[in-house]
């Protein structure tokens, strides 16, 4: 059985990201949606928010789990039998962000990571930007799932 876990902090989920998850699906059978919980970290939404927004967008996919873990993901994949980690790039910056992580993960834990090109049109999305664009009044409606815009 194929599994992966696909780490975020999901605040909010983006179209970016449900581009990757859904890329994803045919290759996997079974992907974790898993919400990375950090105490000293500000959300913007919180976390019944978060876990809701997953949840609610992939209610009708069998091979979707959503979960929250604390701590390294490579554990957090070893404690749920995950072999590999899904990782969305953007650009080249992610590119080398992601390689790093990546190796640290492998040398670590064993664990592969799976990298997907975002699609042509999402690489602008980010849930920094979709945040800042909130904050200051502006419309975000066009990179955000429906479930985030209610």
């Amino acid at each position: 059985m194929r599994k992966a876990v696909f780490p975020g902090s999901f605040d909010p989920l983006t179209l970016g990201h449900t581009d990757i998850i859904d890329r994803a699906l045919p290759l996997f059978d079974e992907i974790i949606l898993a919400i990375g919980t950090n105490s000293s970290k500000k959300y913007m939404f919180n976390l019944e928010e978060r876990l809701h927004f997953l949840e609610k967008t992939y209610e009708n996919e069998p091979k979707v789990t959503v979960m929250t873990y604390e701590g390294l993901t490579v554990n957090f994949c070893k404690s749920q039998n995950a072999q590999f980690l899904l990782r969305g790039l953007r650009n080249g910056q992610d590119l080398e962000f992601e390689k790093a992580i990546g190796q640290t993960n492998f040398k670590m834990a064993g664990i592969d990571s799976v990298f997907l090109i975002s699609s042509s049109g999402k690489s602008h999305i980010s849930s920094t930007v979709v945040r800042d664009v909130i904050r200051h009044g502006g419309n975000y409606e066009f990179m955000v799932p429906d479930v985030v815009r209610k």
